[in-house]
């Protein structure tokens, strides 16, 4: 193969203790996760990374002027809520980052297995021959067919 970007295959084992911590992550993670709706995503007042420096001096402006504040103005949960943004934060970094190579190595994976297939088919087209792989041959052969940009729908099972 010309192609090869993605030579590490982790076992079945490794990608059992994938899913576990995959698991472990999402029991420990999901009790403290929102999911809004599209309409509640909308309308939602952002935190950009310019509001961040405001968030912070207001907490801080805030708490030094508690007096000042009504009863209700729970000055303890806007600590928190700033709190649990910069770890969740750094775990979403982290996290983008992993899941950004990940992608990466997909493509790659699904990239190797092309360049192979494309290989071998080439290979079949001309040394296969009077070798009894016509028929084959034409089921590898429909990919290209209308210039090789027909929908994506699986291919017949050949048993």
């Amino acid at each position: 193969m010309a192609q090869n970007f993605a030579a590490t295959h982790p076992s079945n084992e490794q990608w059992a203790a994938v899913d576990a911590a995959i698991d472990q992550l999402t029991a420990a993670l999901e009790p403290a996760l929102v999911a809004l709706s599209t309409d509640q995503r909308q309308r939602v007042v952002k935190m950009g990374d310019g509001s961040e420096a405001f968030c912070r001096t207001a907490l801080d402006v805030i708490a030094q002027n508690a007096g000042l504040m009504p009863r209700n103005f729970d000055i303890d949960e806007m600590r928190r809520d700033l709190a649990s943004h910069d770890a969740l934060n750094a775990r979403v970094v982290r996290l983008t980052r992993l899941l950004e190579k990940a992608h990466h190595t997909d493509m790659a994976l699904g990239s190797d297995a092309m360049v192979a297939a494309l290989e071998g088919y080439a290979f079949l087209k001309t040394a296969g021959k009077h070798e009894g792989v016509d028929a084959l041959k034409k089921l590898l052969g429909k990919r290209f067919d209308n210039g090789g940009r027909k929908a994506d729908t699986p291919a017949p099972a050949v048993v």
